[in-house]
């Protein structure tokens, strides 16, 4: 039979108070914290080359653009994209200042991830069976890859689409673009973190199917539903444009499939 460390027990077996369990959870945070800003720190030295990978998918020679354009010359030779810039205004004395510090401490909790979830795993593990921190070490796992899918979605495809036909797109030819830095930055961190949120449908699938909520047969009998919510969650979470729109709708329902298969592969026999 597996044992299990007491929840108010240290690894030496010493018992810990409801004190004591604030001053670990006291030091853990001040960890996260510490490592956090060390990273934030290095991203605001390193200026220029953070935002020359930031307002990289507002150019139209972006690398995803440079990857369609190959691919559809071997089908029309001479094909080109064509070019097209949105000028990025600053309109208020420390706005790009104050930009660099936001995007900084961002970049810094995304680069920061992986020791907070260690140390949020540590933090709880002592409580966890053998056999639950295993399992807890997949899921944690699969959720960060997950997220990280998301971010990369979003970067080298919605995020570049998006920007390229909201922000060349004109009612009249008087009229010009200009959008602002701080607006660009907000709606980037926006979708990429609401695409590495819904790409952890798989996941949440998994857990409730443990639970008994949910089981393979009924999210495929609901499948036609599926696709309803998914395309006014596609809808809520992207720019208004409806190739947007189609490009998250498309890999939310691979993964409500994978979740399927997910699901009949971890049902108890």
């Amino acid at each position: 039979m597996e044992t299990r460390q007491k929840p108010d027990e240290t690894s030496s077996g010493q018992m810990l108070t409801f004190g004591g369990h604030l001053e670990v959870l006291r030091r853990m945070l001040f960890r996260i914290i510490g490592v956090t800003m060390a990273i934030a720190a290095v991203v605001f030295c390193f200026k220029e080359e953070t935002f020359v990978i930031l307002l990289a998918p507002s150019k139209w020679d972006f690398a995803t653009y440079r990857l369609l354009e190959d691919a559809m010359q071997l089908i029309q030779p001479g094909f080109h994209f064509e070019q097209y810039h949105v000028q990025l205004i600053a309109t208020e004395l420390a706005s790009q200042f104050m930009t660099h510090i936001s995007t900084s401490i961002y970049l810094g909790l995304l680069g920061a991830s992986p020791y907070i979830l260690y140390e949020l795993f540590r933090f709880v593990s002592p409580a966890l069976y053998a056999n639950e921190r295993r399992y807890s070490v997949r899921i944690i796992s699969t959720v960060y890859v997950l997220f990280i899918v998301g971010l990369l979605m979003s970067y080298y495809v919605i995020f570049p689409i998006s920007f390229r036909f909201l922000g060349t797109y004109s009612v009249s030819a008087e009229i010009t673009s200009t959008i602002t830095l701080d607006s660009y930055i907000t709606s980037f961190v926006t979708l990429t973190l609401l695409l590495g949120i819904v790409f952890q449908l798989p996941v949440i699938a998994y857990i409730l199917g443990r639970l008994g909520i949910v089981t393979a047969p009924m999210l495929a009998a609901f499948r036609r539903h599926a696709i309803l919510v998914i395309a006014i969650v596609a809808a809520v979470i992207t720019p208004p444009d409806v190739m947007s729109l189609i490009l998250v709708a498309i890999p939310l329902y691979l993964l409500y499939e994978i979740s399927i298969q997910i699901l009949k592969w971890t049902s108890p026999r």
